[in-house]
């Protein structure tokens, strides 16, 4: 199936060529990749909200002499090795924000806060409750719930998602999190979960993300992908290559335009 880019897709499926959203969305053709996707499941840190921007403005208004840039670098660095000494059995089940306090613990030193007491520590660690959503996922979620349920799927905790959700007013459907499968993505537990949860076929279930490792995982499961150009995820100064990579099925600007493709 040829990837569907998002002028032609656009120019196809959105024909008044407008940002409203549709009252009542047409069929999709039969031929589009997405035309049998009943649930959208989305990625959260990176792809509905912006991780590195929220907690370098957090840092830099709470510690003005700290680098909140290359803090919040440093912390997000020790996500993928902390959740892969759970996987691979060298400590038990682990929720993502005790996670996130081990990482922040062993980080404060590097950058001079060795000396913050546990509160302090407690309230920066739930900075990661509180980020901003991108300019356009409130609008986009929006749009795309007319047609689809939609979910998260997040290595992020339920407590830390319906938080989230809560103070950026995202429209959730429903929270699923790596905690309601006890493995944390790219298992394959975590994608096909989402399928067992609605009780459909993989085929129905598509991952929307900002990331390719991850939409690869879930397309060996046999769900759907659409990626989502987040080109400043790790900030302004470090921008990320948001080039098209075969195998998705649709690529996106943003939420919004992926609403667009799909006629929402």
């Amino acid at each position: 199936m040829p990837q569907w880019g998002r002028g032609l897709a656009a120019a196809i499926y959105d024909g008044r060529m407008n940002t409203l959203p549709s009252t009542n969305p047409a069929a999709l053709p039969a031929d589009h990749p997405f035309a049998q996707v009943q649930v959208l499941a989305f990625d959260i840190f990176g792809t509905v909200v912006d991780w590195h921007g929220s907690i370098a403005r957090e840092v830099r208004a709470l510690y003005p002499q700290v680098d909140a840039d290359a803090f919040a670098l440093a912390w997000r660095a020790g996500y993928q090795p902390a959740m892969a000494r759970v996987m691979r059995g060298e400590q038990g089940w682990t929720l993502i924000d005790a996670l996130h306090r081990q990482i922040l613990d062993e980080i404060l030193p590097r950058f001079g806060l060795a000396h913050l007491g546990d509160a302090e520590r407690h309230h920066l660690n739930r900075a990661w409750h509180r980020l901003h959503a991108w300019p356009d996922s409130v609008q986009g979620l929006t749009r795309l719930k007319q047609r689809y349920t939609i979910t998260t799927l997040s290595n992020g905790n339920i407590g830390l998602l319906t938080n989230m959700a809560k103070r950026a007013g995202l429209p959730w459907d429903c929270v699923l999190s790596a905690e309601v499968f006890k493995a944390y993505k790219p298992h394959p537990d975590t994608y096909l979960g989402v399928a067992r949860v609605f009780d459909l076929p993989p085929q129905q279930v598509a991952l929307v993300a900002a990331h390719h490792d991850d939409l690869a995982a879930a397309r060996g499961c046999g769900l759907r992908t659409a990626y989502i150009e987040r080109p400043h995820e790790f900030g302004v100064a470090q921008p990320k290559d948001v080039s098209p990579q075969p195998g998705n099925d649709l690529h996106a600007k943003d939420l919004a335009d992926l609403a667009s493709m799909l006629g929402c």
